[in-house]
């Protein structure tokens, strides 16, 4: 009978006793999102520190043209004062009235006081001005030696 208890309580009744435990089959991912975001928290951080930045001192080089100007633009400004086309426009050379048959001079003068990145003529037309009257003017802009820039208004919409 010693025995029988002795083999019963070694091995067999405690086997009968408990029960295994079922597997899981679920994988629980939120640990591995953390360790994710810290890790990419880290990069994210470090990515900058890891680029390698060279001291060197640049050579100074002169001789080249200023890109801004000095002078402000020199504005031409056309406006139909009435009649058909060829006939009665005024003139505004910035803002002072100059008479057409004057207009070729003063800018030609006007070129010699300038450099040659400041050449430049910003042509404003009235909608009414005839096709003519702009052509001609932009040629006697284009014999005194400058660039014409004709400035419009962009449409609205489409």
């Amino acid at each position: 009978m010693a025995m029988n208890m002795a083999g019963s309580a070694g091995g067999g009744g405690g086997r009968r006793g408990r029960r295994r435990a079922a597997v899981m089959a679920e994988i629980n991912v939120t640990p591995m999102v953390d360790v994710m975001l810290v890790l990419l928290i880290i990069f994210m951080v470090a990515a900058p520190l890891m680029t390698s930045t060279i001291d060197i001192d640049l050579p100074v080089a002169g001789g080249g043209k200023q890109l801004q100007a000095n002078a402000p633009p020199l504005t031409l400004s056309v406006k139909r004062t009435g009649g058909a086309c060829n006939s009665n426009i005024e003139l505004y050379l910035g803002d002072t009235l100059v008479p057409a048959n004057e207009l070729l001079p003063k800018i030609t003068a006007i070129k010699e006081t300038r450099s040659e990145a400041e050449r430049v003529v910003y042509l404003r037309g009235d909608k009414d001005v005839c096709y003519t009257d702009m052509m001609k003017l932009l040629g006697y802009i284009r014999q005194a030696g400058f660039k014409a820039n004709i400035v419009i208004v962009p449409e609205q919409g489409s």
